[in-house]
């Protein structure tokens, strides 16, 4: 029961720090954090629906095509840290409207708290959800690695997220993810636990 409750506080902190990450600093200059990122900036462009909530559409969607290959378990605590970021979206979207922007610090903040999210949600063994799904589905389905089938499908909805919007997301995009997975290596290779002791000895 106890490591049930410390896994749930973690992915709900991870999700919510994936949010904080997207919806005050990367989706209010539409820059996609990956590919449901990208639909989800695309709906709201073309139909005024909150990215919180087109997101965790988007990715509800997904999840239920590759749940069978994910398993019940993965599958409900994918549902944990989706819902978590989907909310915390739309709640900082409502209650945080920060002035006198700089894209480019948005940019390497948004990325930044995106990684930390995701790569706490990764220890954990939770999917962060997206399109990774699907690209885990073709390459299951064909015997081959997910990176690359996962590259072109998100290349794919970066284009066309840039080609309705701006072709300057291309570029924010592709720099916003890879800030952001080398956030995520960096958390998921620290030894909290060794760091925790480390500290205490200190003390």
């Amino acid at each position: 029961m106890k490591g049930f409750f410390r896994k749930n506080s973690i992915v709900l902190a991870g999700g919510t720090i994936q949010g904080f990450g997207m919806g005050v600093f990367l989706f209010p200059h539409a820059i996609p954090s990956g590919g449901a990122g990208g639909i989800a900036v695309l709906l709201n462009h073309l139909v005024g629906l909150n990215m919180g909530i087109a997101l965790w559409i988007v990715n509800f969607s997904m999840l239920v095509l590759a749940v069978r290959f994910l398993g019940n378990r993965v599958a409900l605590w994918t549902m944990v840290s989706i819902t978590a970021t989907s909310f915390s979206i739309y709640l900082f979207q409502q209650v945080l409207h920060l002035p006198d922007r700089i894209i480019w610090v948005d940019l390497l903040l948004g990325s930044i708290f995106l990684g930390t999210g995701i790569g706490l949600l990764l220890r954990q063994g939770v999917s962060n959800g997206g399109v990774g799904v699907i690209a885990l589905i073709i390459s299951s389905s064909r015997n081959t690695l997910p990176g690359k089938p996962l590259f072109l499908i998100n290349g794919f909805i970066f284009i066309l997220t840039a080609s309705v919007i701006s072709w300057d997301i291309i570029f924010q995009a592709l720099l916003s993810q890879w800030i952001s997975t080398k956030m995520v290596d960096y958390v998921c290779g620290i030894d909290f636990y060794q760091v925790y002791t480390l500290g205490w000895r200190k003390k």
